[in-house]
């Protein structure tokens, strides 16, 4: 089964109306709880649940990390060139890319976004209308454990020296 079938299969009940919804991502750094913001850019979102609730990102590594800019995950092959397998269309929108805010990461072309995703360590305006932002950190200490990753020691082609691992990605449920 592809990816984007068990995406589809896992996003069913998925409803932005009635529910709010949170990413838990466990990481080998602690915590990060990330807030979806649906009425930003609800392809991503659902796109987002579906692979988190499908195992997708489990045992995956932050394969870039340029420190003062982001943290990025969400390669299968951890080098920053897989994907799902599929491609989702860009959604623009004015949410700022600033600290802790979560985006989608994709090739020159915009419509190329899958499964990679980054979160901004500090603001960068440039990114606003280039790259889907559709989260942002719940809380100070998952802003804080994103911040701790963007310290690592890294290799050249920002990759961390020692491996940050996500164990698991969850998707909280909340009724509005």
């Amino acid at each position: 089964m592809s990816f984007k079938t068990k995406v589809a299969e896992a996003t069913k009940g998925v409803d932005f109306k009635t529910n709010r919804y949170q990413l838990v991502l466990d990481t080998s750094a602690g915590t990060i709880t990330l807030d979806l913001l649906p009425e930003k850019a609800p392809g991503h979102c659902l796109n987002m649940i579906g692979l988190a609730r499908s195992g997708f990102y489990d045992n995956k590594i932050f394969h870039r990390v340029i420190k003062g800019f982001m943290i990025q995950g969400g390669c299968p092959q951890g080098t920053g060139t897989g994907g799902p397998g599929y491609q989702i269309d860009a959604e623009f929108n004015d949410l700022p890319h600033e600290p802790g805010v979560l985006s989608m990461a994709r090739s020159a072309n915009p419509n190329s976004a899958g499964s990679q995703f980054f979160i901004c360590l500090e603001s960068h305006t440039h990114l606003d209308g280039q790259y889907t932002a559709f989260g942002k950190t719940a809380d100070d200490a998952s802003l804080a454990v994103v911040q701790e990753i963007g310290k690592v020691p890294t290799s050249p082609g920002d990759r961390p020296k020692q491996d940050v691992v996500i164990k698991t990605v969850q998707v909280a449920e909340f009724a509005l």
